[in-house]
């Protein structure tokens, strides 16, 4: 009879970025694949707000079952359209503490940071305190950050950086946003 292996966890930082579609998804997908193997996932989402997407219905339904997966909408929506970010920057910092809280507190393997990256690129959060994050992040947890515009110095620090690039998309054909899709 063969010895089963038992394998080294290693948390990992990963990264989705790009200008391409398919962070979020890339993310919620890794998110599947840990809950199906019994990890415990928290979904932190930065900037979307109040928004109702299919994926959230979903990771409800699977957090149901077990408590094993959650989702926080944290953001107060989208910030390119708004000239004072008083209250972006006030959610994204407190989501921010929050999201270091829930890493140290041991309750979870794996942290999604959905969009983290635009709430640095917005200038919501300074680059340093998620870089500080990531340095205080433990060793058995796996950490996902998804969001364009990932600063060097993130990547740099990451284990892993995927760039989703875009080549071609519905709305340049005056295709509007598809449920099941985009939302």
């Amino acid at each position: 009879m063969e010895k089963e292996t038992v394998q080294e966890k290693k948390g990992l930082v990963l990264i989705h970025t790009g200008n391409g579609k398919g962070k979020t998804t890339a993310a919620l997908g890794l998110a599947a694949r840990a809950w199906g193997d019994g990890l415990r996932i928290l979904i932190m989402q930065f900037i979307k707000g109040g928004w109702k997407y299919g994926e959230l219905k979903t990771i409800k339904t699977l957090g149901d079952i077990d408590g094993r997966i959650e989702v926080r909408q944290c953001g107060k929506g989208f910030t390119q359209r708004c000239e004072d970010k008083t209250e972006h920057c006030k959610a994204a910092c407190e989501a921010l503490k929050e999201a270091r809280e829930e890493m140290l507190s041991g309750k979870w393997d794996m942290i999604i940071l959905d969009e983290l990256n635009y709430a640095v690129k917005f200038e919501l959060i300074e680059e340093h305190c998620v870089l500080d994050l990531i340095k205080e992040k433990p060793e058995n947890i796996h950490l996902v950050i998804t969001g364009r515009d990932v600063r060097p110095a993130i990547a740099d620090a990451a284990d892993l950086v995927t760039e989703m690039h875009l080549v071609k998309h519905p709305f340049q054909k005056g295709i509007k946003a598809q449920q099941g899709i985009e939302f």
